[in-house]
């Protein structure tokens, strides 16, 4: 699965993708997923930067949100990559057919 590897080999393979694309479906693929591994990286490096003492305050200085707009943001964030890491290991868990 994707989600195994960092959002940075990710993205540079999303690009990748992009570049190399021939048609407009694979080109809208590649920028999902280019997309997909963005969004998780910047949710990390939020919280990498709340985890080394920065505050909301400063988190919603770089998006141009207040502290609420920033923690709303991320909350979303957080909670759907714990829903996609959850749905990754019961897929993981389900027997083969």
């Amino acid at each position: 699965m994707m989600a195994s590897r960092s959002p940075v080999k990710r993205i540079v393979a999303a690009l990748s993708a992009l570049d190399a694309a021939d048609g407009p479906i694979s080109r809208l693929d590649a920028a999902r997923r280019l997309r997909e591994a963005a969004e998780e990286l910047e949710a990390a490096q939020a919280a990498a930067a709340r985890k080394a003492g920065a505050t909301w305050y400063e988190i919603g200085a770089c998006y141009g949100l207040t502290k609420q707009g920033a923690q709303q943001r991320f909350r979303a964030a957080r909670s759907q990559a714990k829903t996609v890491t959850a749905a990754a290991g019961s897929k993981k868990a389900e027997p083969a057919a």
